[in-house]
């Protein structure tokens, strides 16, 4: 990130805004575009951190991307940040916008990632557990598949990590074998 700080003032202030005006979700959605097209399309965020293209430019270019498939309550803050010359930060202020809608929700995003695809009884069953676990949050699950794990799982849980795989073990062993534990020293 280049300046979390100023994203995370930006992204609590539209969320400020979009409660008083009863557009929270979808603001969410406005912002789940943003950042996708950021994702997807480097040249839009290169675009817009060029000091070489004139803000009218960018505004344009803003209005014709987005204007019928955001709020315009989305389409002013864009044009706000140009004006002030903050579109640089646009993908930060879009990420930062979403994790503080979800902590603002109470949402759990977890990630589960497996050697192969599992079915969705699995990710129920683990979503219950979680949801025990973690009184009043909703829990989110995004599930991938590592073909690299050989079995087992990995479980990311925002700031914490579960690895259970059978490619962690097959390490672990190997580590011991390389450290000799069980040859005697000379």
């Amino acid at each position: 990130m280049l300046n979390p700080r100023l994203a995370s003032r930006y992204a609590k202030s539209l969320i400020d805004i979009a409660i008083e005006k009863n557009s929270l979700e979808d603001t969410l959605k406005d912002m789940l575009l943003i950042d996708a097209i950021c994702n997807q399309n480097r040249e839009f965020v290169t675009l817009m951190r060029s000091p070489i293209i004139k803000a009218d430019k960018k505004t344009a270019i803003v209005e014709a991307i987005f204007n019928g498939r955001t709020s315009l309550l989305t389409i002013t803050f864009l044009k706000l940040l140009i004006s002030k010359g903050r579109e640089q930060n646009i993908d930060e202020i879009a990420q930062a916008f979403i994790a503080q809608y979800r902590l603002n929700q109470k949402m759990r995003m977890v990630k589960l990632t497996t050697a192969t695809a599992v079915d969705n009884s699995v990710v129920d069953i683990l979503k219950s557990k979680l949801a025990a676990l973690y009184h009043e949050s909703s829990i989110h699950i995004e599930t991938a598949v590592d073909a690299s794990l050989l079995g087992g799982f990995i479980l990311d849980l925002g700031d914490k990590q579960m690895d259970a795989s059978i490619a962690r073990d097959l390490n672990d062993i190997k580590k011991q074998f390389s450290k000799n534990y069980y040859v005697a020293q000379i």
